[in-house]
């Protein structure tokens, strides 16, 4: 079942896959948007999301936005997101969080890209929830301060602007320099860059959606 809101899910035609387009019903993101996302795969089914444009939050003049997802897999349900680039443009004051519950045998990768400000900007204020848990045992949790005043942090994003992240839960990517293996079935690949297009990692996603890979990156 599709239901639409501030995003509308639209069903593509694919073999094999549950491919599914998310289109922006409206402006997005103003001050005072709250835009809740629930994903909800039962069965040894195989679901692609793939967003047809990134999202802007725009200058808010005082005001905020949320955007809160939360995903549920189970009876050995995989889930592939592509997200396209979430620009907080200055003046930007946006919450962020995902919650996951899913179960053994369940595999989920999400790619997403943070980019702070739009040309010639410093960019808005972020706050980013990330929870994860896998037969209700917790493997991944994070908050990032991502506020203009705490991003310039050497373990934050230094001098770059773009926080690109690929993200796997109940399996992992092969061991690499680049990657951080959670404790937990699960890995994180991030790349820190001024601009968007200067991260490698559209190549690692792609490798990483082939069918034929998915049984290598257990």
């Amino acid at each position: 079942m599709l239901t639409t809101g501030l995003l509308s899910p639209r069903r593509l035609q694919a073999d094999g896959v549950v491919r599914v387009a998310l289109v922006a019903a409206s402006a997005l993101l103003l001050a005072g948007d709250q835009v809740e996302l629930q994903v909800v795969v039962r069965g040894p089914v195989r679901v692609e999301i793939v967003e047809t444009a990134g999202t802007v939050a725009y200058a808010m003049r005082g005001g905020s936005a949320r955007w809160d997802v939360s995903v549920q897999l189970t009876d050995g349900a995989e889930l592939s997101w592509h997200g396209e680039p979430f620009v907080v443009s200055e003046g930007a004051d946006v919450a962020r969080s995902m919650t996951v519950e899913m179960e053994a045998g369940c595999e989920l990768a999400v790619r997403e890209s943070l980019v702070f400000g739009r040309h010639g900007e410093i960019g808005g204020t972020l706050h980013s929830s990330q929870r994860a848990h896998l037969d209700g045992q917790l493997i991944l949790a994070e908050d990032l301060d991502l506020t203009p005043a705490a991003r310039p942090g050497w373990a934050i994003l230094g001098g770059a602007r773009c926080l690109d992240s690929i993200t796997t839960l109940g399996r992992r990517l092969p061991d690499s320099p680049d990657t951080l293996q959670l404790e937990g079935p699960g890995s994180m690949v991030r790349r820190l860059v001024q601009d968007q297009h200067l991260s490698d990692l559209a190549q690692s996603w792609a490798a990483l959606s082939k069918p034929d890979k998915i049984s290598e990156c257990s």
